[in-house]
């Protein structure tokens, strides 16, 4: 037995419902099941989502204030008065910046841009940048991807006589900024038909309402944001990140073009994991770091000179960044496991005096995925007396509905139900602890504390192919709510697997199922090869993919989780050193032994059927040191249990007399030879006819020991004499004959038995159906 890391949550989809759908769409029954379990269950909505039939852009004007926005802007530009647009320092941020303001001053406006630094004026909109962008002689500030939450800065850009417009998509809160206009896919009086916009998904609107057009050049830019911000991946989003991909794959704006250059990667080949892993965090990089003017300058600039300098520049930045993290997750994680364990604290909040505030988000994330609890990471400026950070969620735990219960505290906060960030005072982190944890203990259940996966669809090894995979391509690009899907395969067996890696840390394997294979590859989970017996059924999930090696394609399955529902049987028997082997074997153990007691407090000594019924081992990994003297012992020890695996190591202290027990036979001339001398001194001359015999000494001297107990024999002065007038009895009467062949026949079946027939006999004596064991061992 082997228990999954995590809850599977199978999507169950009827076979011949999806079959038939398939036929409909026209596509496999594998992506159908796949649709139908996502919930598109319409031709024409599946078309849709397959291969873009019917699918537009919504109007603009369906927002909310944008009429009036756009009046505004036009104002501006028939007045020549100065736009700012003011944006926030992630891959959202510095897109929304970069894509508002080539529309801007591609539509005729005299405009420049504003990023706040996170580490002297923090997020969002700022009164000092407000009051200064009016001694710069703006009249019009717009802002993106923020501002949604800043009450007090638009009463100060009124004040000032400062129109300011907010375009924005994080969660309005209970009272909106007194703006000119407010832009935003969930106004609480609009009606727009899709909520879940990125911030440049709300700019690219407003770029859409100025250009009375889809922005196609400007799609590119708007894929950065919508796939970097980790907005759900369908309606619009998936309209802009698909035809953004494509974009990308084909632009020709230097940024994009240094940055393909700069980290090797075939810019006709983009994906969504090409801008999730490599042009997101370093465009991030910059604004973690320092301050996030040279990402939007590589996302504005016309030169590829200074693209290269700017993309080489950022680079550095996101390896440094790299290196930051790792040494705050380590920090982290230690300060969780010291003073905060997560069995006590559902919730993580931790903080420390010269934390990054730039990448307090990466640690938290970290943390969440390390201990599966919130996480809230802090990064303490002592002198200013505040705590600035970033918190990330798991599923059933709504951050910002949370936070927004502990308002008292956070001067600022805002953020999505599963990630949030804030500020507060140093002196009430403790207390937002407090309030934190108390929340969770009232919502959260012991069961959302193992990680939840939406498998998609169970299949087997044959229908598993490279067109197939190829078809369920199309459903990319993949992201939140449109995740890559997941696929089970049960019970299938083990055709091979090995640990490979430079540190053998990752695990490459072989699956079968009648007849057929397909590879898995899973990243670090090489220990697995030590915790799986090669001959149990498997089940596994993963991601499907096409493996292309030497000019041949394959499918191959990315490893996520494995299991195995029976016990399995680890066969160490052969003399194998225990200490080499045991110290592998995970923590919930017990060992077993039958012939002595130990000081090791993980080892049992059982002598009865009653010791043997009292060792609870359900769950747990068994070893077996050694081997009982009967059979009922060990029977009542596994009897009606069920132990997750067993080691069977089965050592012996004596040397067995032979390779098998004694025959009539051999008793018969031994006693004859007896008769014949009528007295023999064992000691003297017993080695030199066993070795005349090819027998052992020990034989001798056990065979001698069952005529003593007969009475066929007496011992006197060392020597052994005869007695002719003893009574006929068989040599089932002698108690060492009996415990011998009671040894004997449980040495065989325990010890000299081949693996298959140890499973079987455990099974039976456990209660459990050893499952097609011939057909899986021959």
């Amino acid at each position: 037995m082997l228990k999954p890391k995590m809850r599977w949550s199978l999507k169950e989809v009827d076979r011949k419902k999806s079959e038939a759908f398939a036929e409909e769409v026209g596509t496999s029954p594998l992506a159908a099941s796949l649709l139908l379990g996502r919930g598109i269950t319409e031709k024409e909505e599946a078309r849709a989502f397959l291969f873009d039939e019917g699918v537009a852009f919504h109007d603009p004007f369906l927002l909310k204030d944008m009429n009036k926005a756009i009046d505004r802007i036009r104002q501006a530009k028939e007045r020549e008065e100065a736009v700012l647009v003011f944006g926030d320092y992630d891959a959202d941020g510095v897109s929304s910046t970069s894509l508002l303001l080539t529309a801007l001053r591609d539509y005729g406006v005299l405009a420049d841009y504003y990023i706040p630094n996170r580490f002297t004026e923090g997020y969002g909109p700022n009164e000092p940048a407000f009051r200064h962008a009016k001694e710069s002689g703006f009249g019009l500030i717009i802002t993106v991807d923020t501002g949604i939450s800043g009450v007090h800065e638009a009463q100060v850009a009124k004040e000032i006589g400062i129109d300011l417009i907010i375009t924005d998509h994080h969660e309005p809160g209970p009272v909106l900024p007194e703006a000119l206009a407010i832009i935003h896919p969930k106004h609480p009086e609009g009606t727009y038909p899709f909520g879940y916009l990125a911030g440049v998904g709300v700019a690219l609107k407003m770029a859409h309402a100025l250009y009375g057009k889809v922005p196609e050049h400007l799609l590119d830019l708007a894929a950065i944001g919508t796939i970097a911000d980790l907005v759900p991946l369908y309606g619009e989003n998936r309209l802009i990140a698909k035809k953004g991909l494509s974009a990308l794959r084909q632009t020709e704006r230097p940024g994009i073009v240094a940055l393909c250059k700069q980290t090797g990667t075939e810019q006709s080949s983009i994906d969504e994991e090409t801008v999730g892993f490599m042009i997101g965090p370093r465009i991030n990089a910059a604004g973690r770091l320092d301050d996030a003017g040279p990402a939007a300058e590589l996302m504005l600039t016309e030169d590829i000179e200074e693209a290269m300098m700017l993309a080489e520049e950022i680079d550095a930045m996101n390896k440094q960044r790299q290196s930051i993290v790792n040494d705050m997750a380590k920090e982290a994680i230690d300060m969780v496991n010291q003073e905060f364990p997560s069995d006590e604290y559902p919730v993580i909040v931790v903080g420390k005096e010269g934390w990054n505030p730039g990448v307090v988000g990466i640690v938290a994330s970290r943390l969440t995925d390390t201990f599966y609890r919130p996480a809230i990471v802090l990064g303490f400026d002592s002198e200013k007396g505040i705590a600035k950070g970033s918190a990330r969620s798991i599923k059933g735990f709504d951050l910002f509905q949370s936070l927004s219960t502990c308002r008292d505290i956070l001067p600022h906060f805002g953020g999505h139900p599963m990630a949030a960030g804030m500020t507060l005072s140093i002196h009430d982190v403790d207390e937002l602890r407090s309030r934190m944890v108390r929340i969770a203990k009232d919502t959260l259940t012991e069961e959302d504390f193992t990680p939840i996966v939406q498998v998609d669809a169970q299949a087997s090894v044959s229908d598993i192919t490279v067109q197939g995979i190829e078809e369920l391509n199309k459903l990319a690009p993949f992201g939140m709510n449109n995740p890559k899907p997941l696929f089970v395969i049960h019970d299938a067996k083990i055709a091979s697997m090995k640990k490979i890696g430079a540190n053998q840390t990752h695990l490459k394997a072989a699956f079968e199922q009648n007849g057929q294979t397909i590879d898995g590859v899973g990243f670090g989970m090489g220990e697995y090869v030590d915790q799986i017996a090669k001959t149990s059924d498997i089940s596994v999930i993963g991601e499907l993919s096409i493996n292309e090696w030497n000019n041949m394609r394959r499918p191959q399955l990315m490893l996520r989780d494995l299991r195995v529902d029976e016990c399995q049987l680890f066969d160490m028997r052969g003399g194998r050193n225990v200490s080499s082997w045991y110290k592998n074997i995970p923590d919930v153990k017990v060992a077993v032994s039958f012939s002595r007691a130990s000081g090791d407090p993980n080892v049992v000594f059982v002598q009865n059927e009653q010791d043997a019924q009292a060792v609870e081992m359900d769950g747990k990994n068994v070893v077996l040191l050694d081997l009982p003297e009967r059979e009922e012992v060990i029977k009542s020890l596994l009897g009606g249990k069920s132990p997750a695996r067993i080691y069977a190591h089965f050592s012996t202290q004596e040397n067995h007399f032979f390779s098998s027990m004694p025959t009539r036979d051999h008793f018969k001339w031994y006693y004859a030879f007896l008769l014949k001398r009528g007295s023999f001194d064992v000691k003297q001359h017993g080695e030199l006819l066993a070795k005349k015999q090819g027998w052992s000494y020990a034989a001798i001297r056990f065979m001698s020991n069952v005529f003593l107990e007969l009475g066929f024999v007496k011992l006197e002065n060392g020597k052994i004499e005869v007695q002719r007038e003893a009574d006929k009895r068989d040599l089932s009467e002698s108690p060492a004959y009996i415990r011998k062949q009671t040894q004997f026949n449980l040495e065989q079946k325990l010890l000299y038995s081949s693996y298959r027939e140890l499973k079987i006999i455990l099974d039976e004596w456990m209660k459990q159906p050893a499952r097609h064991w011939e057909e899986r061992l021959t």
